[in-house]
């Protein structure tokens, strides 16, 4: 009996991820999304102590070159045991002027990456925090019922009605300064902790509408009447046979919040209340880039490398969550003929 249940999570993994393998856009779009993240990740020792090295006398908003603009001396200490670069540290300086350089002279290669990474976790923490939030709060408040549903969302209703911009900026006028004073004085660092709250503090207001009404709908199931009738408490129905029944709507979300995190990161890093220099983002990087575009000169590269992969990204993820949910929606566990 014990080898019975120890092999049925087992088998569900294997299950989701046969129906999975056949959406080909979700397979393709998650090894696209990891092949490009790992190099990312592998490449950021790198990236951290190139992302911001000028060279205004060389490379101002150079275009981009599969030849490095910037002389080895730059970038590499020529003197001592470290006189000849490795074939891996060659490989990486080529790659220098792959996307070319910004209006300082900075690598932009080495920024997109970096960049990346950052609005990746915005978008991460983001969706973290309205997951676990929203789906608690909208399972609680379905599952209640009366008085204490009716209380929980007409909060969500008055935090509907807020303005997202008053918030975003109480937020950060509220918590920059403690956060400064707990990193050390370090700003950068506050505001990416207030983004994480801002744009997550924000997000699980619709997910909690969405898992209360689909909580709403198994409230009345057979199931959940035969729990209730052996004195399962609250939580022990939510745990194993709630959060089950809606993990496909809740995972379809998470994967949509991502995106969403990093266009509203790009929106705040534009006006001044996101990402600050000179930590790069997508959308830090996007907002320079269309200052340097104009009807004399086109920079292109500046806008062009960073958009496409803020689009990538979108795209990867919105179809990736696609996948999820046709992998783990409980509906879909019916065999059929294909």
């Amino acid at each position: 009996m014990t080898r019975k249940c120890s092999a049925e999570p087992s088998h569900a993994v294997h299950s989701n991820w046969r129906r999975f393998r056949r959406n080909r856009m979700a397979l393709l779009s998650l090894a696209g999304f990891v092949f490009f993240m790992l190099g990312a990740i592998f490449s950021l020792p790198t990236s951290a102590r190139w992302y911001n090295v000028q060279a205004t006398d060389i490379a101002v908003r150079s275009q981009p070159s599969l030849d490095p603009v910037v002389p080895l001396e730059r970038f590499f200490d020529t003197s001592g045991a470290n006189a000849i670069p490795s074939r891996l540290d060659q490989i990486l300086y080529r790659m220098t002027s792959l996307f070319g350089h910004d209006d300082l002279g900075r690598s932009l290669t080495y920024r997109v990456l970096p960049g990346f990474l950052v609005s990746l976790c915005i978008g991460l923490g983001a969706a973290l925090m309205a997951t676990i939030v929203g789906t608690l709060w909208g399972s609680i408040a379905a599952l209640a019922g009366g008085r204490i549903d009716a209380v929980m969302m007409r909060i969500v209703d008055v935090l509907f009605g807020l303005p997202y911009i008053l918030m975003v900026i109480l937020l950060k006028v509220g918590l920059t300064e403690p956060l400064t004073a707990i990193f050390g004085g370090q700003t950068k660092y506050a505001d990416l902790i207030v983004l994480f709250v801002a744009i997550g503090g924000v997000s699980w207001l619709t997910l909690s509408r969405v898992v209360r009404g689909q909580v709403l709908s198994l409230r009345e199931q057979p199931f959940i009447e035969a729990a209730r009738a052996t004195g399962a408490g609250h939580w022990h129905i939510l745990r194993k046979h709630v959060f089950p029944n809606v993990v496909g709507p809740i995972a379809v979300y998470a994967t949509l919040v991502i995106p969403q995190a990093i266009m509203q990161e790009s929106f705040l890093s534009f006006l001044g209340i996101g990402v600050q220099q000179p930590i790069p983002s997508l959308g830090r990087l996007a907002a320079d880039g269309v200052e340097a575009v104009n009807a004399f000169v086109g920079y292109w590269w500046l806008i062009v490398f960073p958009c496409t992969i803020l689009v990538f990204t979108l795209l990867a993820l919105n179809f990736i969550g696609d996948g999820l949910r046709d992998a783990v929606d409980p509906k879909s566990n019916a065999p059929t003929l294909v």
